[in-house]
């Protein structure tokens, strides 16, 4: 029987390694601007070339929070059909909107969590806004892909268990000044690194009212 059972896992252990197709690698991604400098906020998402078919990996739920009246995240990246919460952690009421074709909602003034979690069906690019605070603004990048990630203050980004097989790489950030290019990836048994470089303008600070006590909710 001892002997058996060590035939039966040396057995196992064999078929998973003649399943090279199956296997999930990583993608290592540096983005940098023009002058090497690391950007941050730069979304990065895999789409399949080869034929390969999408895994059906559910997509994950996310968060966007009002936070010192402003979007945080400021850029969100969500799988097609992710449900988004969007929490209000400030003691004032906002009134969350977005006109974009990808996403047309409203989440009316509230204060602490929101009523119910918007869902993003459609991919695309949703920009954000609150009637309340002309200032603030925020994004959520949709994509079609169970593969992408968002660039750190480092400018890194790691996107993990991906299947073998032939990407296309493209990127997206939104002060991009121009288009970058796709990048043609193949994931072959080691992890895989790639390079953005992406010019994006600076980001504008904006002046912030003091609160006015009459509007606190708490």
């Amino acid at each position: 029987m001892r002997q058996l059972a060590q035939l039966f896992a040396f057995a196992l252990v064999a078929m998973a390694c003649a399943s090279p197709a199956r296997a999930a690698r990583g993608v290592q991604v540096e983005v940098v601007g023009p002058r090497g400098e690391a950007v941050e906020d730069a979304v990065v998402y895999l789409l399949p070339t080869s034929g390969q078919k999408l895994t059906g990996r559910p997509p994950l739920p996310a968060s966007v929070a009002q936070q010192d009246r402003e979007f945080v995240p400021y850029v969100t990246v969500v799988q097609t059909g992710a449900a988004v919460r969007f929490p209000n952690k400030d003691p004032i009421r906002h009134h969350v909107y977005s006109f974009s074709k990808a996403k047309k909602f409203e989440i009316k003034l509230y204060a602490g969590e929101a009523p119910d979690p918007i869902v993003f069906d459609t991919a695309g690019v949703v920009t954000m806004g609150c009637n309340v605070h002309d200032w603030m603004l925020g994004y959520v990048f949709v994509v079609d892909t169970p593969w992408f990630g968002k660039s750190d203050a480092s400018g890194d980004i790691q996107i993990d268990a991906v299947e073998d097989g032939e990407y296309e790489a493209r990127i997206w950030h939104p002060r991009q000044r121009h288009e970058v290019g796709p990048q043609a990836l193949k994931v072959t048994g080691e992890t895989q690194a790639l390079r953005f470089v992406i010019e994006v303008a600076p980001r504008k600070p904006h002046y912030k009212p003091p609160l006015d006590p009459l509007h606190y909710t708490k």
